[in-house]
């Protein structure tokens, strides 16, 4: 069914669906990957997972691991309005639920944890509403774009692997691509937070030409590298157009970053920061970009080495999961 067609679709009752459970998995993600700015996004095997059931009545929220004690326990809750945004979508109201929770992906770390949450409602909204309702994977991601706000972190968590993004009159629309076997990312997490709003008020409403132009090229060389030439990470991990504005707001990351480039590894700030991705061509580099970090850094960082997800997002239902 198309978003167009879904406004005529009759309101289905809570009774319809009593009983539906689904299980829910998305990955992590890094956006932008250093020239990326907004297009660019990589899913990563980390994950928070959920399982969704229609229940009588009212709305239940459990909370493990990331999150437990902080995230909100009622309809604010990031995935029950995504949830609610896409039964909206397609005509129907949210019936009563029983979400349980159970989150890895650290919180305000660049590392798209409301991106996966986003996802998160849309795909357990899926699942519950097929097969009545048939949600494509072009409508997949305008919903969670028009939550998230861009593109970027969505598409790699509903899709996997590489993905570009763009967005045209009628919506988002993304390209997935298969990433190098040999690229093995390193995540560097931080104790502290950092606010996307805050990252993004940083960046100036307009970029010299150069600059503009030197984006463009890494930003070709970087999709280059990372299918099929991960030699080549270290020059297309180049940037003029967001991090040097960001760095100010985390300068811990910003001298990490500079020892691990001296030092020849491709890292970049993760998505609105202040964790770092470190674009590693094989597990050796990755082992000394760590080593790097552990000699260098002035503060605890924790160090994760991650695989690329190539699944994206799934739902199953929960018997199955």
């Amino acid at each position: 069914m198309s978003a167009a067609a879904s406004a005529e679709a009759t309101p289905a009752s809570a009774g319809s669906l009593l009983g539906r459970k689904v299980h829910v998995k998305v990955p992590a993600t890094s956006a932008n990957l250093g020239p990326g700015f907004d297009t660019l996004g990589l899913a990563l095997a980390r994950y928070d997972e959920l399982e969704v059931e229609v229940v009588d009545s009212g709305l239940e929220i459990e909370v493990h691991g990331v999150g437990e004690g902080e995230v909100p326990l009622d309809e604010t809750h990031l995935v029950v309005r995504a949830m609610a945004h896409t039964f909206a979508r397609y005509g129907r109201e949210l019936p009563p639920i029983r979400l349980v929770a159970h989150n890895s992906i650290p919180h305000g770390r660049g590392l798209g944890s409301s991106g996966a949450a986003i996802v998160a409602g849309v795909m357990a909204a899926k699942g519950l509403l097929e097969p009545e309702v048939e949600i494509s994977p072009d409508e997949l991601l305008e919903l969670a774009t028009e939550l998230e706000g861009h593109p970027d972190n969505v598409a790699p968590a509903l899709f996997g692997g590489l993905t570009i993004a763009w967005v045209t009159p009628d919506g988002p629309r993304h390209k997935k691509l298969m990433v190098h076997r040999g690229v093995s990312p390193l995540v560097l997490v931080p104790e502290h937070e950092m606010s996307t709003a805050l990252a993004r008020s940083l960046q100036p409403q307009s970029v010299p030409h150069e600059d503009a132009v030197f984006n463009v090229s890494r930003s070709a060389l970087l999709v280059a590298a990372l299918i099929q030439s991960p030699e080549l990470l270290l020059a297309a991990t180049e940037d003029k157009l967001h991090q040097s504005y960001r760095a100010e707001a985390m300068p811990e990351t910003d001298r990490l970053i500079r020892r691990l480039r001296e030092a020849g590894h491709p890292a970049v700030i993760s998505g609105a920061g202040p964790s770092i991705l470190v674009l590693a061509s094989d597990p050796s580099e990755r082992a000394d970009a760590a080593r790097v970090v552990e000699e260098t850094a002035d503060t605890a960082w924790q160090a994760l080495p991650l695989a690329v997800d190539f699944l994206g997002a799934t739902v199953t239902p929960a018997d199955d999961a």
